[in-house]
């Protein structure tokens, strides 16, 4: 396994530069990572930036909260990929699921995976703030809605990803990929994201993974 190319080379911090998404852009470069995944004010200029490079462009649609209307994350999937975005990580709407509506959850996944236009799209759940049956049902929600893969974390709730959610991810979203993000700080850590089923690591410690150390990010 090429462990740099299951890798989303990640900065989402609020108070990020230009200098933070250039050091990400090179780092990404360097490793041969599969994405940089950035907010979307930096899309544009990153995709120019990795014009020609194999390093697609990721970007985050809802983000962290996932409370915008389907309308709100339509339209910024569209601006995304017209700016040359090339991978869709959305955030499912956390309050719908937790009341148990889940034809909302389907619609709105379809209605931002329509937009992408068969460009990537990883449907963010937000494990931490959801019970065992209901990381259960809402990944059976967000396979039907015919996503590419289902992701356990913004990085910016309580946790991040477990191998017990990621397990039962990987059970109940079949046959979609998963997406492990949030405290993948060791390789000790990626390799028991990827036995538990993930394919792809959503991390800004892809570096450190890769090197044998202990990453201080998220």
């Amino acid at each position: 396994m090429n462990i740099n190319q299951t890798i989303d080379h990640t900065y989402l911090k609020a108070f990020g530069t230009l200098k933070d998404i250039d050091q990400l852009i090179e780092e990404a470069k360097t490793y041969q990572f599969k994405s940089v995944c950035i907010n979307p004010t930096y899309v544009k200029y990153a995709a120019k930036a990795l014009e020609k490079t194999n390093v697609l462009v990721c970007t985050v649609i809802g983000f962290p909260l996932g409370a915008n209307t389907t309308e709100t994350k339509v339209f910024e999937t569209l601006n995304a990929i017209a700016n040359g975005a090339k991978e869709i990580d959305m955030v499912i709407n956390i309050g719908e699921c937790k009341m148990g509506h889940y034809d909302y959850i389907e619609n709105e996944i379809k209605a931002v995976v329509k937009a992408a236009a068969g460009l990537v799209v990883k449907v963010i759940i937000e494990t931490c703030y959801l019970t065992k049956e209901e990381i259960k049902e809402v990944s059976k929600v967000v396979a039907k809605a015919n996503a590419t893969f289902i992701k356990t974390s913004t990085g910016f709730g309580t946790n991040g990803a477990t191998v017990e959610d990621v397990k039962l991810m990987k059970e109940f979203a079949s046959p979609l990929e998963v997406k492990a993000s949030g405290g993948v700080r060791t390789k000790a850590d990626f390799d028991l994201m990827i036995e538990a089923g993930a394919t792809r690591i959503g991390t800004s410690n892809g570096i450190a993974i890769i090197q044998g150390q202990t990453g201080s990010g998220y």
